[in-house]
């Protein structure tokens, strides 16, 4: 049975997107109408007058004020009825021999029930911060929604951060509660979390309990009275419920505006910043645009390829397909192992109808040949999808004819953690697809491109509008705030441009309204998808004893789309560059982690400075691409000669 505001003809786009503009508070109250709410708007004086308040100068965001829900009901719950027996989550585990588990929905509310048990058995309260650090098993999922059933805010940590980058992260949220596993799978390498996370606990005085979940039967440390097998304590609270009746554990009430998650992201400073939803207007927005983006249909099967630990992840293999009662596909491993024809693999055994992946893993398997696909059935597949960054021409005509096989639409779906679900793509088979375009803005979407002082940038004779991404209206799905400092969030998305949202990604708009985003424009890399900081990567190799100073810059990378490319001053070379950029790139792994490793450094003897001490990274950038040409004026800088030996020394 579909949903009546799935989006079925290009005619009903363009009245849904009207209307959703127009009359935001009638459109997304009647969207309201269909998920259980414990109390719905209070009355207004008007209709819709409590649907939505907003401003974007402090900025304060409202969506459903008085309102009350659990999300956690909206995702299990009422679909017990009619789909408890129907899988919620098909997980596929790191070795392909090893026991697919098949989670229905009725056993998805059942271990959430025991979690959120356990978790008010350790002194978990409404309100509390949860840190989730672990492999991608479904008891990962288990803890996400038990943490949102009994009204806890969970930090979920990708698996690929180090210890400090925990401790950072963990200081931040001030979180009193880890869940984590002994260990994860990954490809053939096995990841320690429960020692990472023990390293990131030295000197931790908030912290009281430490769930650990056993998956690889890593040996680690467990401390008295902080420490916890994550077995024993949802055997206790099976019994504890089952002596109360059954196991069913009440969703706590939350209000529309309760946080239900931090996620921390990549800024343009060194620090972290935790990006805040809250619970009704993320739930309204990441189910809408999953039944809308993807055309989902009841029965089909979702593979969202991301891990948790990402937005992808929270969005599109966790609260959206849940919220819609649909199976979501949750795979451990990575899609080169054992051999690069995993994904496909996967396609094939589980009859999977969408597939929702990143562009760099497609360049990445595009360069291993057409060999990993032969004797692979793909023809259940009806969807395929891109997230993370632009998708390049050649990469999107190759996943058409190989994995597609012309027959699939192909959503270029553009969205950021702060947006928390698509803002711009075409819909699946609705909408018109252009390779290397997101094209059209979602409903409740209201884009404007703008120079640098915020006026609409002007089309030029060829009918393309070219300038900075904003958005001048809230969506339900919009963050409300950065944790713990409101005044960062203003600053960082709401103070470049008055009363505008700023994306901080550059686009493209041509005659139809089409839409091409062409990048960041700020001092953020996008590497495999992933928003990583200059500055958070710049303060981690000045950590290295030897570096004086370090600047760096994006460029051209033919698989991660964006690789990062480091300019150092250092000191103690000795002759020895190779040890050097070894000390260098470890530095960085335990700081971060190794997902901001530098893929290239290049040692320099001084960096190109304005008189007033600024870097000036655009010609950094240039050299970084391979431009060593057209530099603008260098005559300003305080030693213009010290971008000639950069450019000599490029790698």
């Amino acid at each position: 049975m579909s949903v009546p505001y799935q989006i079925k003809s290009i005619e009903q786009y363009q009245a849904d997107y009207k209307k959703s503009i127009e009359e935001p508070e009638a459109f997304w109250a009647s969207i309201a109408e269909h998920f259980v709410w414990k109390r719905k708007c209070l009355p207004a004086g008007e209709a819709g007058k409590n649907v939505l308040n907003w401003n974007f100068k402090e900025p304060k965001i409202e969506w459903f004020a008085g309102a009350t829900l659990n999300i956690t009901e909206n995702c299990i719950d009422r679909h017990l009825a009619d789909k408890g027996e129907q899988a919620a989550i098909i997980w596929e585990p790191n070795h392909p021999d090893e026991r697919v588990r098949v989670v229905t929905y009725n056993r998805l509310h059942k271990r959430v029930c025991q979690f959120a048990q356990v978790l008010k058995n350790n002194g978990v309260k409404k309100g509390d911060r949860v840190c989730i650090y672990m492999g991608m098993v479904p008891e990962l999922a288990y803890a996400v929604l038990g943490c949102a059933r009994i009204g806890a805010i969970h930090s979920v940590i990708f698996g690929g951060f180090s210890a400090q980058s925990i401790a950072d992260r963990l200081e931040d949220a001030q979180a009193e509660f880890i869940v984590t596993c002994d260990g994860a799978y990954r490809g053939d390498k096995v990841i320690p979390l429960k020692s990472v996370i023990d390293d990131a606990l030295i000197g931790n005085k908030v912290v009281k309990k430490v769930i650990v979940y056993t998956r690889t039967r890593t040996p680690v440390s467990m401390l008295k009275g902080r420490d916890i097998w994550w077995e024993d304590e949802m055997d206790h609270a099976e019994t504890q419920l089952e002596q109360q009746g059954g196991i069913h554990f009440p969703a706590e009430e939350m209000d529309a505006e309760d946080p239900l998650f931090i996620l921390y992201t990549s800024g343009s400073t060194g620090k972290p910043k935790g990006v805040v939803h809250t619970s009704a207007g993320y739930m309204l927005w990441t189910n809408y645009t999953f039944l809308n983006v993807f055309q989902y249909k009841p029965g089909q099967i979702h593979f969202c390829t991301a891990d948790i630990g990402w937005i992808t992840g929270h969005s599109y293999i966790v609260y959206g397909p849940l919220s819609a009662g649909a199976t979501s596909l949750m795979f451990e491993g990575v899609p080169t192992f054992p051999d690069a024809g995993r994904f496909w693999d996967i396609v094939d055994k589980h009859q999977v109808n969408i597939l929702y992946t990143a562009p760099t893993a497609i360049r990445s398997l595009m360069s291993f040949g057409l060999e990993p696909l032969q004797g692979k059935d793909l023809s259940s597949l009806k969807v395929l999808g891109t997230v993370g960054e632009p998708i390049n021409e050649e990469a999107w005509n190759w996943y058409d004819e190989n994995i597609g096989k012309k027959k699939c639409p192909i959503v270029d779906t553009w969205w950021q953690t702060e947006t928390g679900g698509c803002l711009i793509s075409n819909l699946a088979g609705i909408t018109p697809s252009r390779p290397g375009w997101a094209t059209l803005p979602m409903p409740g979407i209201s884009p404007k491109l703008v120079d640098e002082n915020g006026n609409d940038s002007p089309e030029d004779e060829d009918g393309l509008t070219k300038g900075n991404l904003v958005i001048d209206k809230p969506w339900p799905g919009i963050l409300r705030t950065t944790w713990g400092d409101h005044e960062r969030c203003r600053t960082n998305y709401f103070a470049t441009y008055e009363n505008l949202y700023f994306t901080g990604d550059g686009a493209i708009k041509d005659e139809n309204g089409f839409y091409r985003i062409t990048g960041r424009v700020d001092d953020v890399l996008n590497v495999s998808g992933h928003r990583i900081g200059t500055a958070e990567v710049e303060n981690a190799i000045n950590m290295h004893s030897g570096v004086v100073e370090s600047a760096v810059v994006g460029y051209p990378h033919e698989i991660k789309g964006q690789g990062i490319y480091a300019f150092v001053i250092d000191n103690n070379l000795h002759g020895d560059e190779e040890l050097t950029r070894k000390d260098i790139l470890q530095t960085v792994s335990r700081v971060i982690g190794p997902i901001a490793k530098p893929d290239k450094i290049q040692f320099v003897k001084g960096l190109p400075k304005t008189r007033s001490g600024k870097i000036m990274r655009r010609i950094l950038r240039k050299i970084a691409e391979g431009e060593t040409e057209n530099l603008g004026d260098t005559t300003t800088l305080l030693d213009p000669n010290v971008v000639d030996e950069i450019k000599n020394g490029k790698l």
